[in-house]
């Protein structure tokens, strides 16, 4: 009987101290992380800083960027175009006709 007693105390015991050391280093870690995150915050806001002076510039850049690959966009269209129309005609027509005549030379 004296082992239920002993467990039930070391047991309650056993939760008290493992509750004030998981609190103490949650404490510990949460202040860590939080002081961790300062410095990106600050970087952060100079890099939002910076970002409305240049923003024009920066917006135009993207615009320069976007109508070249548009461009580029449609000179691929147009190569693949060319040669689906290249491949149609050797694997569409002209090969069913290549397929008939050697049939015909056959009879």
């Amino acid at each position: 009987m004296s082992n239920r007693d002993g467990f039930a105390g070391g047991f309650i015991a056993g939760a008290a101290v493992g509750g004030l050391v998981g609190a103490v280093l949650g404490a510990v870690l949460s202040r860590r992380a939080a002081e961790a995150a300062l410095p990106e915050s600050s970087e952060a806001k100079a890099r939002k800083r910076s970002n409305r002076k240049g923003g024009q510039l920066e917006a135009e850049r993207i615009e320069v960027a976007r109508l070249s690959l548009e461009d580029k966009i449609a000179q691929l269209n147009q190569a693949i175009d060319d040669v689906r129309l290249q491949l149609g005609d050797v694997n569409g027509n002209a090969q069913l006709q290549n397929s008939e005549k050697s049939a015909a030379e056959d009879c």
